[in-house]
């Protein structure tokens, strides 16, 4: 699996699957810590997640202008690192939220994920920068011994990435353990349990509503060893067992920038670009040249505009679905965040059976283009949000806010089994692995070659505005009966899938 790779990807994978730990610790946990530790409603976490997740794309272009001006990539993945263990350490600080602090403490919180979302852009793209030049490195040595070793080595590089993108997920596949398990250990030492549903309840009863039948069930369910139930308590050791999961998130950055700093000699600087020979051109070939920019500009932004609401769609894992799993599900046995490792999980199963689906047809003379594949990946998506649609309908699930607000034995026998989370969650990685790594592949096919980081920074900036709207996930899903919430990424899929289809054939003859 490994043979004939450079030596470096390895210990940058490693490197960069330590980060990915550390940031999916909290990611999988960021939307409901900001509702337990705040009383923040969904649809405000939800704008907080999404500003951040927006923020950690749009500075991954700051990052990569930074080291492309000062041509220090390996200083500013270094710098990376240790910002963002900063972040996780003020995150980690184990302060109560009060209604006398609130004013200081959330903007104090967003300060951290700031922190941690500039520190990420300073990272993430300059990492991958490196490993593509171990590739470039690898195919300069190999064009020394003839085309045959060229072609071999040009071979590896979408492999190699492939590799890297692997390592990425088994951070983000352990990573959502961590926060629940030091969660529910915290809360057992102090004698309480864990109840997803509680910390609403005791916010609304802090702040002077009424203590229902149902917060009276679950408080007294919620207590062992002859605790006394209070709701500012449990709130406080609740969010305190989350904190100390950011201190796992530190170590991990830690980790990562000891193997980074150990093999830092090692890895090779991304090249200056060359300054090329100038050559005049008629006035004719200027605009049969600018002509075709155009339609390669043209063809980019169409699959830019389809990629965002892809990621529109397929990031409610952090959002309306994190709230899905936390209302509907049950989750006595499993923490809702939990569920988010499930998508890492199919990532790692899924890549090499897909991998093989793809070379068998190619071998075959059968083989997809990649704006085919997307097309078919936003259907996939689609698939995933039409079974959550009929589910909840055959179901009668009301909004999430009036499931809330139902009794407990009521609102127990409504809820769902894993398997629901585990379908949803196997056609939205499928749909990723149609889409993601094949839009970036289609962006350096498609993009003028003078242009070519211009226009994969025009990729993450699709993703960023996906990232962006994300929050209407967590509005609508407690505004309407939840159908209407999957109805409305159903239809999103839907339309996004028609409009490739359409452009399918002249996208084909662009990128030829």
């Amino acid at each position: 699996m490994f043979k004939s790779h450079p030596k470096g990807l390895i210990t940058a994978a490693l490197s960069n699957m330590g980060e990915r730990f550390g940031y999916y610790i909290m990611n999988a946990v960021l939307l409901l810590f900001l509702c337990s530790k705040f009383g923040l409603s969904d649809g405000v976490s939800g704008v907080i997640y999404s500003v951040f997740y927006s923020a950690i794309y749009i500075l991954s272009l700051v990052g990569g202008i930074i080291a492309d001006r000062t041509q220090n990539y390996k200083g500013t993945i270094q710098k990376g690192l240790i910002i963002m263990a900063l972040g996780y350490v003020l995150l980690a600080i184990p302060i109560t939220a009060t209604s006398a602090n609130t004013t200081w403490l959330l903007p104090f919180t967003c300060l951290s994920l700031i922190l941690i979302a500039f520190g990420n852009g300073l990272f993430k793209g300059n990492l991958q920068a490196i490993v593509g030049q171990m590739y470039d490195n690898l195919e300069t040595e190999a064009a020394k011994e003839g085309p045959e070793q060229l072609k071999i080595a040009k071979s590896k590089r979408d492999s190699g990435f492939q590799i890297f993108y692997v390592f990425i997920n088994i951070g983000g596949l352990v990573a959502p353990f961590i926060a629940p398990l030091l969660r529910q250990w915290w809360l057992k030492t102090n004698g309480f349990i864990y109840n997803a549903n509680l910390p609403e309840l005791c916010h609304k009863v802090i702040n002077g509503g009424e203590q229902t039948a149902k917060y009276q069930e679950l408080s007294t369910a919620a207590t062992i060893n002859g605790t006394t139930f209070d709701p500012s308590a449990y709130l406080e050791v609740f969010n305190q067992g989350v904190h100390f999961s950011f201190f796992a998130s530190v170590a991990a950055m830690i980790i990562s920038l000891v193997i980074f700093l150990y093999n830092k000699k090692t890895f090779p600087n991304p090249a200056k670009k060359e300054s090329t020979e100038t050559i005049s051109y008629t006035a004719e070939e200027k605009q049969a040249m600018a002509k075709e920019i155009k339609q390669r500009l043209y063809a980019l932004f169409a699959v830019l505009g389809i990629a965002i609401f892809f990621w529109f769609s397929f990031h409610q894992n952090g959002q309306s679905l994190s709230v899905f799993a936390r209302d509907f599900v049950k989750t006595d046995a499993i923490a809702p965040e939990i569920w988010q490792a499930v998508n890492p999980f199919f990532v790692i199963v899924l890549t090499p059976i897909i991998m093989a689906i793809f070379g068998a047809l190619a071998r075959k003379g059968k083989d997809i283009s990649t704006p085919r594949k997307i097309a078919i990946g936003m259907a996939i998506a689609g698939i995933a949000y039409l079974f959550l649609t009929i589910f909840s309908y055959v179901q009668g699930y009301p909004s999430g806010e009036e499931f809330r607000a139902l009794d407990v034995a009521t609102s127990e026998g409504m809820k769902a089994g894993w398997w629901v989370l585990i379908v949803t969650y196997f056609f939205l990685t499928v749909a990723e692995l149609f889409i993601s790594p094949l839009g970036l592949s289609f962006v350096s096919k498609v993009a003028p070659k003078h242009l070519l980081g211009l226009c994969q920074g025009l990729w993450l900036g699709a993703t960023a505005v996906g990232n962006l709207l994300i929050w209407l996930g967590p509005v609508m899903y407690n505004a309407w009966p939840i159908e209407y919430c999957w109805l409305v990424f159903l239809i999103v899929c839907l339309i996004s899938m028609g409009v490739m289809l359409g452009m399918v054939k002249w996208l084909e003859r662009v990128t030829k």
